[in-house]
């Protein structure tokens, strides 16, 4: 398996892959991705140098965006608030990698990645019905923040989000 940035060559199969995800995801009664979201937001991801995959003899496994900020960082609290952060976002895992292992070396893969770029806290919101990834952040060693973020997609959708954080020096 090989872990790299991605580059643009690879957005059609990331979204592609992202697909699968999602589809599985209404599967499961999650439905917490779409068309949209984060199909959309890889080429920016991309540009922005940000989007990390994984792929196994050529295909993408999985993928994951480091970001330097996110739209509920104040609505919990933080070990140290003013502490240098990045922010997990759009971590998925293909549905055939389930349970192999793949959602933790991501974590891992994360939090070193977070550590070289000078963080010194990896981020990260997870909406509150996706109880299988809270306890993998959980079972990885990430923190729960006090408090909820409340996404307000419309005036029909609405989601909470609870923040994990976990050191990156631990």
């Amino acid at each position: 398996m090989e872990f790299r940035l991605a580059a643009m060559e690879d957005l059609t199969r990331i979204q592609d892959t992202y697909r699968e995800i999602i589809q599985n995801m209404y599967e499961n009664q999650l439905p917490i991705w779409d068309d949209i979201y984060p199909c959309e937001f890889f080429k920016a991801d991309i540009e922005q140098r940000r989007l990390y995959l994984m792929e196994d003899q050529g295909e993408i496994i999985s993928a994951f965006a480091l970001c330097p900020s996110h739209p509920g960082e104040s609505h919990v609290a933080w070990e140290d608030p003013c502490g240098k952060a990045l922010y997990l976002d759009r971590l998925g895992v293909h549905p055939r990698y389930a349970g192999a292992g793949i959602g933790r070396a991501m974590l891992g893969k994360a939090k070193e990645m977070a550590k070289a770029l000078g963080a010194g806290y990896l981020r990260l919101f997870v909406v509150d019905i996706n109880v299988p990834a809270a306890h993998l952040y959980a079972k990885c060693g990430f923190r729960l923040a006090e408090g909820i973020y409340e996404e307000v997609i419309d005036e029909t959708c609405r989601f909470y989000e609870y923040g994990y954080e976990i050191q990156t020096e631990s």
